[in-house]
């Protein structure tokens, strides 16, 4: 039979049936993606074909469908490590707070190149927009105009008070979407808005730390009642990029792929080389300057969180 992965739990999987039945799955055998070390082979949002074990509604999954696209991440102490967020996804949110816990830019710009590498697109989502103090507002929009500017739509809401939370349903209806972003940034919050009826744990943020405390451990989606899916997937804490070539680093940050068209040399490495538009461009100004600290940190393997 043909499924959708709802659910992972790391050696059980919720598989949504054609008939609309979810059937508990297990893999069969040794199950990896050619030529991807994961530490998930199958990730939420696979498509996949499994079988019942005779007389019992628990099933094995005997093969993946072809993804259209993915997210990944790699774990910076675990380098070799690798993990799928979620497959065949529509549409990726980043959850963004600037404070409890803050979301350096280098987080953000990590994620938005794992985005699109791999074909997913991305959208900025700031919230605990009730929080702000008005110098507060003026950092938010800041951050914002980076990113507008480049192309990336960017929403302000409040999760909590429910601001803004009709924008982000409209935006989300009929596709499958992702919604990620750090431990405590409030992404059980905005989802428990977004499905009136379902009720995901919250947790508070450490006040020793500024960390947020997991509180979804495990991925899993959501149908929504206008149609699609949420995608909820545990907090992350740090991000890595991972099987991106350095030389072609340079085309998943967009405004750097569009200046590179004025470079001297087609191979230029946008580091020191002379006659290169992107550091004109840094200079002056029209590339933000956190955007080319994020090229040149992923470029040179240093994925320190900032």
């Amino acid at each position: 039979m043909d499924g959708l992965v709802v659910k992972s739990t790391g050696s059980w999987y919720n598989v949504l049936a054609a008939n609309g039945t979810t059937y508990e799955c297990r893999i069969l055998g040794k199950f990896r993606m050619k030529g991807l070390k994961t530490t998930n082979p199958i990730a939420v949002g696979d498509k996949v074909l499994f079988e019942l074990e005779q007389s019992s509604d628990v099933g094995f999954i005997t093969d993946i469908l072809p993804r259209r696209n993915y997210i990944i991440r790699k774990s910076i102490n675990l380098s070799k490590q690798a993990q799928i967020l979620a497959a065949n996804l529509d549409m990726a949110i980043l959850l963004v707070t600037l404070a409890s816990p803050r979301t350096s830019f280098g987080f953000i710009d990590r994620f938005l190149v794992s985005a699109e590498a791999y074909g997913v697109p991305a959208v900025l989502v700031f919230n605990k927009l009730d929080l702000f103090s008005a110098h507060g507002l003026e950092i938010l929009e800041e951050f914002k105009n980076i990113y507008q500017h480049i192309g990336y739509q960017c929403l302000e809401v409040s999760a909590l008070k429910g601001t803004n939370v009709q924008l982000v349903k409209d935006l989300i209806a009929n596709k499958t979407t992702l919604i990620s972003g750090h431990s405590g940034v409030g992404k059980s919050s905005l989802i428990n808005a977004l499905l009136p009826n379902n009720t995901l744990r919250t947790g508070e943020v450490s006040a020793a730390s500024d960390k947020g405390q997991h509180t979804t451990t495990f991925a899993e989606m959501f149908p929504l009642p206008q149609g699609g899916f949420i995608v909820d997937t545990p907090g992350i804490r740090e991000l890595g990029v991972i099987d991106i070539d350095p030389a072609e680093l340079g085309h998943f940050f967009r405004e750097i792929f569009k200046t590179s068209h004025h470079c001297r040399f087609n191979n230029c490495k946008h580091i020191n080389e002379p006659g290169c538009a992107v550091l004109v461009a840094v200079e002056d100004g029209t590339i933000a300057a956190s955007r080319y600290e994020s090229y040149l940190s992923i470029y040179h393997g240093n994925e320190t969180r900032r």
